[in-house]
C-alpha cells in the first residue's frame, strides 16, 4: 500500500500552491476535521460530528511511574526481551504497537504523529489499540483515522500531539515567535528546541520519538529508558516489517535534526534530576553519551 492515498498528496500540493508556507499545513486537518480547545481539553469533530474528547496530559503524568520507557520500533527490538519492562511504562511508537498482548501486556501510552503510518497500518491499529488506551496523536493522525472510521477514536483517551512549529489553527511560527513562548528552550543556534508545556504544542524533530520525549520529561520520572530508538539503521526493515515490505524512512535524512533535539533534552533532563538509559546497542545515541545498558538483551541459546 502506498504511504498515503493520492487524494491526500493533492491535497497537499495543492494547500501549498494555494496557502504558501505559513499556512500550507492547513492540509493537515483539511477537509473536515475541527478541534476545539482550551487549557489542553476539547472536542475533536469530523464533518461535523464528534469523534473524540480531548483529555488533558495530565492523565499521561497520573497513569506514569518513576520509570518510562520510551519503545521504537528499530530492528534492534528483535533483539530484545522485553519480560522485565515494567508494567504501564511503555510508550509505544508507531509499530511498537505490534508488541500490545505480546511482549507488553498494556502500554503507558501510544504515540503516531505521521499520518502515512494510519494509511499504511490502521488494520494493526484497530487490532491492537485498546479502549481506554492514551493515545498521543497528530492533528494530522487525528483526520486521517476520522477519514478511515469516524467511531474509533470514541472510546480512547486522546491528547493532542500539536507542533509548535506549525500549530492548528494557525500561521506558521517563526523563530522570534518561538523564542517569545515561555514556555519552550532552544538550543544555540535555534536549529532544536524542548517545550515544557507539551499540551500547548511540542517541537517535532524529525521522529515521533522527539515528541515522546517531550511528554515523558513532563511526567517527571526518575529515568527515561529508549529501546528500539535505533536512528543509524533507518533503511533497515523495522522489526515488524519484511525486507520486501519495508516502508519508507525518513529518519535517515533527518539524523542531525533528530539527535540535537535528544541532545538538548538530554542538558534539561539532567538538570531536573532524570536519567536517560540506552537500551539499543546499535543507537546513533551512543555518539552522544547516551551509554549502552544490556538490561533487556535477549540471551542467546546458541
Amino acid at each position: 500500500m502506498a504511504d498515503r492515498p493520492w487524494h491526500r498528496s493533492l491535497i497537499k500540493t495543492g494547500a501549498r500552491l494555494l496557502l504558501g508556507g505559513s499556512r500550507a499545513h492547513a492540509q493537515d486537518w483539511f477537509p473536515g476535521l475541527n478541534i476545539v480547545r482550551a487549557n489542553g481539553v476539547g472536542e475533536v469533530y469530523y464533518q461535523r460530528a464528534k469523534v473524540a474528547a480531548l483529555s488533558p496530559i495530565d492523565r499521561l503524568r497520573e497513569q506514569s511511574g518513576q520509570i518510562i520507557h520510551i519503545v521504537g520500533s528499530g530492528p534492534s527490538i528483535r533483539d530484545c526481551d522485553l519480560a522485565g519492562l515494567e508494567k504501564g511504562s511503555a510508550i509505544l511508537l508507531n509499530g511498537a504497537i505490534g508488541l500490545i498482548g505480546e511482549q507488553i501486556a498494556a502500554p503507558l501510552a501510544i504515540a503516531v504523529e505521521d499520518e502515512r503510518f494510519v494509511w499504511r497500518h490502521s488494520e494493526m491499529m484497530r487490532r491492537r489499540i485498546k479502549s481506554d488506551t492514551i493515545c498521543l496523536f497528530s492533528v494530522a493522525v487525528l483526520r486521517a483515522i476520522s477519514e478511515l472510521d469516524s467511531r474509533w477514536l470514541a472510546d480512547k483517551t486522546v491528547i493532542l500531539i500539536d507542533d509548535i512549529r506549525k500549530p492548528y489553527g494557525a500561521r506558521r511560527r517563526s523563530i522570534d515567535d518561538i523564542r517569545r513562548l515561555d514556555f519552550v528552550r532552544l538550543n544555540a543556534t535555534g536549529s532544536a528546541g524542548f517545550s515544557f508545556a507539551p499540551d500547548r504544542g511540542v517541537f517535532q524533530g524529525g521522529s515521533v520519538a522527539v515528541s515522546a520525549l517531550q511528554f515523558a520529561l513532563y511526567c517527571s520520572p526518575r529515568t527515561i529508558g529508549f529501546l528500539g530508538i535505533d536512528i543509524s539503521n533507518a533503511g533497515e526493515p523495522r522489526f515488524y516489517e519484511t525486507s520486501d515490505e519495508t516502508a519508507f524512512s525518513g529518519i535517515a535524512q533527518a539524523e542531525d535534526r533528530i539527535l540535537e533535539h535528544f541532545v538538548l533534552a538530554k542538558e534539561i533532563a539532567s538538570e531536573r534530576g532524570v536519567t536517560f538509559v540506552n537500551y539499543s546497542p546499535v543507537s546513533a545515541l551512543l555518539k552522544h553519551g547516551f551509554g549502552y545498558d544490556a538490561r533487556f538483551a535477549a540471551v542467546s541459546t546458541i
